[in-house]
């Protein structure tokens, strides 16, 4: 099945398997998937079921064991490591739970280096890079670096960092996973925000309330999609629960 025409990603028989010494684990298992341009798609599922293991394959940080990825309509997996690189670069924005920032680097120098390592001179990556800053209301605190910031702040400036190249999709790995309730729910508005401008996002969470806020659910179990549709109570409950042991 050829990629869909209109779809901003699409995936076709993607399978991942991990090799250890005479072991394999199949983390991904023929996954088919399209997402369209300005969807906030929520992939969640118990954890080890391969929620990042997709995240990380469909955005080309991993290679793939079989099957095919079209972003923006080039095949990512077909391209040599390099275009695949800049091809990331210039096209996707990654927000993971551990922040990521350079600690050596204030926020506004975290912003721009996505910038510069695409060729964009330093004054006009700096302007660019203040401006996406005062978008996440972190402005005033563009010379301050990342210990001096809080857990909300860092996010905040990894957000700005992912939409600086103004990417065609953005990939968010558990982005409010290391903050406190109160802080989670301050980036998931400015993710909610970042939505409604028309960013297409993908947002692997394991958190019920997160899910219900995306306009679609994608449900993970044991490698494969078994769930693809409206986030609703039945199948958020089911996505959010922990099997038994």
């Amino acid at each position: 099945m050829p990629a869909e025409p209109n779809a901003i990603l699409s995936a076709r028989s993607v399978t991942k398997v991990y090799r250890t010494g005479v072991q394999e684990v199949e983390a991904l298992r023929d996954i088919d998937l399209d997402i369209q341009a300005g969807e906030m798609v929520m992939v969640m599922g118990p954890s080890g079921n391969g929620k990042t293991t997709l995240l990380n394959c469909l955005s080309g940080l991993d290679e793939i064991d079989s099957g095919q990825v079209w972003v923006d309509g080039q095949e990512i997996h077909d391209m040599s490591d390099g275009a695949r690189t800049e091809h990331r670069a210039r096209r996707m924005g990654f927000v993971f739970q551990s922040f990521n920032l350079i600690p050596v680097f204030t926020a506004v120098e975290n912003v721009e280096l996505p910038l510069l390592n695409l060729g964009v001179k330093g004054r006009e990556a700096r302007r660019r890079a203040t401006e996406m800053l005062g978008r996440v209301a972190l402005d005033a605190r563009a010379d301050h670096k990342p210990t001096e910031l809080s857990g909300g702040e860092q996010q905040r400036v990894a957000v700005a960092r992912a939409l600086v190249s103004e990417p065609a999709i953005i990939w968010a790995d558990e982005p409010t996973g290391n903050l406190d309730s109160h802080t989670a729910e301050s980036v998931l508005e400015l993710l909610q925000e970042v939505h409604s401008g028309g960013q297409t996002l993908v947002v692997v969470t394991h958190d019920r309330g997160i899910g219900a806020t995306g306009t679609r659910l994608v449900q993970m179990r044991d490698g494969m999609v078994v769930y693809d549709g409206t986030p609703d109570h039945e199948h958020l409950d089911a996505a959010a629960a922990t099997p038994a042991i």
